[in-house]
């Protein structure tokens, strides 16, 4: 058996009483960030605080055991941790707490997150990775309770995955896979779904995995009995532990957190056997105390007893870490040494307290500077319109009633100005509006800037290359094609792995897949449970360490279980860290224009709306899809690929170059041209429109077809509008709900590409009932547009332009 931490280290007794008092000192700094940050808060200084007081000890603890290379997935709690690891600062922490928008200052988010929100940068400046392994990683927390979990699976599993997958510089995110993933998570939050699918599936996978349960006996106001099934987690997880010899379950670990050595031994133990056995580890931390309550929103003295408050205050881990300390003694060589006197420590907590006040009043001076720089400028440039205009006058009086100015105070103050004199002409009005485009176009960087990647690797940069056509190209089932391509995808790139429900022994359940999991193996092209949340969770983690993975969602209606993830989390990364981290995961499921209220819907304005931050892919056919994951395996960006489910079985020509050609993002291709009308649509539907445009000949209408292929982006060269000038009419054909997708895309063509000027009649979309298709077998006839629907709809309008034409058909 491997030696703990703590058996290796043999240490003299001074270093041995530096490491505790350099240990208690990082603990008073971080009680003091805690108190002086309510402070703030509640003199007005920022908006809202939640902070880790109470939980101090327990993370000096996990930050002994924290690696170069290794990974936390943690939530808002974990300001000694992230102190200790050297992940904040104080004077980062007050900017955080301030929303400073400098990347420099607050490196974490650059003011996009409330504090308490925490991350490592794992890019350069141009968006290329760090060395990973050289320095230690948090990927990017989030609010929702809970919702760190899923991720951290991924960050685990690319552990066990580097164990045999190997690179051109895989060596920058692992060393032969020896690192461990760190979780951290409140008591109550693990009464969440994901808590549960992520333990129960890193039990099965056995991965390096540690998830230290913060239980200080709330939810907020709700005691801990009332959030499960047992008060005590631990004897809820007791069916987790692992036996001997089975290569399931995991440890667990129980410990107070006021119990400095008990800590010291349990994240010990819980290293070695996530690190050395691929076990995963829960450490339950009991006996949290929580000195200020949970937030600044509120007091925890409305909901918690006398003898609960006065325990509290006698169990406060610093409290016990300072008695521990004054008793500790030990014998050497006849002397009795002690680690340190009571006014040793008093000297540490005043030095504390100083040190944190001094970097509170340099981040705040330095963050209040950059608001009175532009004051300045801009009151430079106001100034002289006063005298012509006496509603400049009375803003500046008002202006300067402010007690606390804000960006948002002096770019009113200008924009006031500028409608204000919307009549002058003067060279000063043409100075304060130069100056506020400067302005406006700075705070757009800061807060607007990295939804989508921003570096040389962003999907719209990929080059497009054409399918490659011979006489000798074959024709095949379109699932052929696909599983064709994705031999070459793994081929040609080591890193990348597809994971999901039937995804690898029988090769997916359309055969997509087929027999790639017995020629590359069951790391690379793997089964998972039924467990949507964390599939996708698996996605985000192991891209956050750069391998190239293929989450795959069985089909287009269980991504509603994924929903959240990727709406709060992966949409979000490179949003929330403004571009400090990316997960480049592909989502790839299957739906479309099938009969069955659980296998056949189209919640496409659900992931449009709320998935802002992912590429949304809709290929029409399965040559069309090959091509998008040819694309976004070059790209640094996350993608939703969507293949149509009823075309595994459809013949199509199979390209010569797979693995190669490349399907442009944000491109649309017109498929039939024409000129009396423009019928926009996506996926299988378009097959359908496409029978409708040649029934619509017949009839003497002549329609373009366009198939947008793109959602997000959507027609990034205004294709559409051009179509619609030459056809004057627009149709939308979408299997969504009324008001869903058809809804988005007339807004993009309507509104952005100005497409509206060019219309001689009202726009039409077509679009599903509301309500799921029936599994009767009509069920998709009558539930979604039809080739008869769309016919008739289309005819409509021809009618109500020239009726003898186009008489009524009813």
């Amino acid at each position: 058996m491997q030696s703990t931490y703590i058996e290796t280290q043999q240490i003299s007794f001074q270093d041995f009483k530096s490491s505790i008092l350099d240990d208690y000192r990082l603990g008073r700094i971080s009680r003091e960030m805690s108190y002086l940050g309510r402070r703030e808060v509640l003199t007005g200084k920022a908006k809202f605080g939640i902070f880790g007081d109470g939980k101090e000890l327990p993370q000096l603890a996990m930050a002994k055991v924290f690696r170069n290379g290794d990974f936390r997935s943690g939530y808002y709690r974990d300001q000694t941790f992230a102190l200790a690891i050297d992940a904040v600062s104080i004077e980062s922490f007050f900017a955080q707490l301030y929303a400073d928008t400098s990347v420099e200052r607050e490196p974490a988010s650059a003011g996009r997150q409330m504090n308490g929100h925490y991350a490592t940068r794992s890019l350069n400046a141009d968006g290329s990775w760090k060395d990973l392994t050289a320095q230690k990683n948090i990927s990017s927390d989030i609010s929702p309770t809970a919702g760190q979990m899923p991720r951290l699976l991924g960050l685990a599993q690319a552990s066990k995955v580097y164990k045999s997958v190997k690179f051109d510089g895989s060596e920058k995110f692992s060393k032969e896979g020896n690192e461990v993933a760190f979780g951290t998570i409140g008591d109550a939050s693990t009464a969440e779904g994901h808590f549960w699918e992520t333990l129960n599936a890193a039990c099965a996978l056995q991965v390096p995995m540690i998830v230290s349960i913060w239980d200080d006996g709330y939810g907020i106001s709700v005691p801990t009995q009332n959030q499960r099934a047992k008060a005590d987690i631990s004897e809820m997880l007791s069916g987790f532990q692992r036996k001997t010899d089975e290569k399931q379950g995991c440890e667990i670990i129980q410990v107070k957190a006021w119990d400095y050595p008990a800590l010291m031994e349990a994240y010990a133990k819980a290293e070695h056997f996530a690190r050395y056995e691929s076990v995963p580890v829960v450490i339950h931390v009991t006996e949290v105390t929580q000195p200020q309550g949970h937030s600044t929103s509120g007091s925890h003295e409305r909901y918690k007893s006398e003898d609960r408050l006065h325990w509290e205050s006698e169990f406060d881990g610093l409290i016990k870490f300072k008695e521990w300390i004054l008793d500790y003694s030990i014998e050497i060589e006849g002397n009795e040494e002690y680690l340190a006197s009571v006014e040793e420590l008093d000297l540490i907590d005043a030095e504390a307290k100083k040190l944190v006040k001094d970097g509170q009043k340099k981040a705040w001076e330095v963050y209040q500077k950059t608001i009175t720089d532009i004051k300045r400028e801009a009151l430079l440039l106001i100034e002289p319109l006063k005298n012509q205009n006496t509603e400049v006058f009375n803003f500046i009086e008002n202006f300067n009633k402010v007690i606390s100015v804000s960006k948002k105070d002096v770019f009113h103050l200008i924009r006031q100005t500028l409608l204000s004199t919307r009549a002058q002409v003067s060279p000063e009005r043409n100075a304060l509006k130069a100056k506020y485009e400067e302005f406006l176009k700075v705070e757009k960087d800061n807060y607007s800037s990295h939804l989508y990647s921003q570096s040389q690797w962003k999907a719209t940069n990929v080059k497009e290359i054409k399918p490659i056509y011979s006489e000798s190209s074959e024709e095949v089932d379109g699932r052929v094609v696909v599983r064709n391509n994705f031999d070459k995808i793994f081929e040609k790139y080591p890193q990348a792995l597809v994971f999901g429900e039937d995804a690898g022994n029988i090769g997916d359940v359309n055969q997509g897949l087929e027999g790639l999991q017995e020629k590359y193996g069951d790391v690379r092209i793997a089964d998972t449970g039924i467990r949507e949340a964390t599939i996708l969770g698996q996605g985000i983690g192991m891209a956050m360490r750069g391998l190239k993975p293929i989450a795959e969602i069985q089909y287009l209606d269980y991504i509603l279980y994924c929903l959240q993830g990727m709406s709060d989390d992966l949409a979000t990364v490179q949003y929330r860290t403004r571009g400090g981290q990316k997960a480049p995961v592909i989502i790839r499921t299957r739906g479309h224009r099938l009969e069955g209220v659980w296998h056949s819907g189209s919640p496409m304005a659900g992931i449009l709306n709320l998935s802002k931050g992912i590429n949304i892919l809709v290929p029409r056919s399965l040559t069309k899809a090959a091509g998008f994951y040819n694309t976004m395996l070059q790209s640094d960006e996350p993608a939703v690929i969507v293949e149509c489910l009823n075309g595994y079985r459809l013949k199509e020509k199979q390209p010569d170059n797979l693995g190669e050609f490349t399907i442009p993002v944000g491109k649309i291709e017109v498929t039939k041209e024409g000129k009396d009308v423009t019928l926009v649509t996506y996926g299988s539907t378009w097959r359908i429109v496409s029978e409708a445009a040649k029934e619509l000949e017949k009839v003497g209408i002549s329609a373009e077809v366009i198939d947008v292929q793109s959602l997000i982006p959507f027609d990034l060269s205004h294709e559409i509008a051009e179509s619609v000038k030459k056809t004057n009419r627009l149709v939308v054909i979408d299997e969504d709900v009324e008001g869903g997708t058809s809804a988005f895309i007339l807004q993009q063509i309507l509104e952005k590409q100005k497409a509206f000027k060019f219309l001689d009649s009202e726009p039409l979309t077509i679009s599903s009932e509301n309500h799921r298709p029936a599994y009767a077998s009509d069920g998709d006839y009558f539930s979604k547009p039809s080739a008869d629907d769309m016919v008739e709809k289309i005819y409509t309008i021809f009618n109500e332009i020239n009726p003898q034409k186009y008489p009524a058909i009813y």
